[in-house]
């Protein structure tokens, strides 16, 4: 039987107050933030923060819950699946991106400078939340 698959990603600030973007292999061409599953008996966030090491090679801190969204069936998707999408805000100490084979593309961008970049429907959601608090 198939369950959802609970997953997480980070929109993070870099020392001059620029947040991450990541073109992926995984989200049809379109822009998110850095993320991907939970393993089985990692905490969410132990899981973000592996996440973050694994696919662009940062460190994060101030780590803060931002929201839960669900992935049902989403075209923007490689594949079918239902995810649930566990999203933080966080902080890095540097802008030095180490990604691995999953990363296409990245740019660090002012949070109005993502409007210009086809972002996947949940990273546009994870953006105005920040907007909404402040960040």
């Amino acid at each position: 039987m198939n369950r959802p698959v609970v997953c997480v990603g980070a929109l993070v600030w870099g020392p001059d107050g620029r947040v991450l973007i990541v073109r992926t292999t995984k989200w049809r061409g379109l822009w998110g933030v850095p993320g991907g599953k939970v393993e089985y008996g990692e905490t969410l966030v132990d899981a973000v923060e592996r996440e973050l090491r694994e696919e662009v090679g940062l460190e994060l801190s101030d780590v803060l819950y931002a929201q839960t969204q669900e992935a049902v069936f989403s075209d923007e998707f490689w594949r079918p699946a239902h995810l649930l999408l566990v999203d933080y805000f966080a902080s890095v100490p540097s802008h030095e991106v180490v990604p691995n084979e999953e990363i296409e593309e990245w740019a660090w961008v002012s949070v109005d400078e993502t409007e210009a970049f086809p972002l996947n429907s949940f990273t546009r959601t994870l953006v105005q939340r920040a907007r909404q608090v402040g960040r």
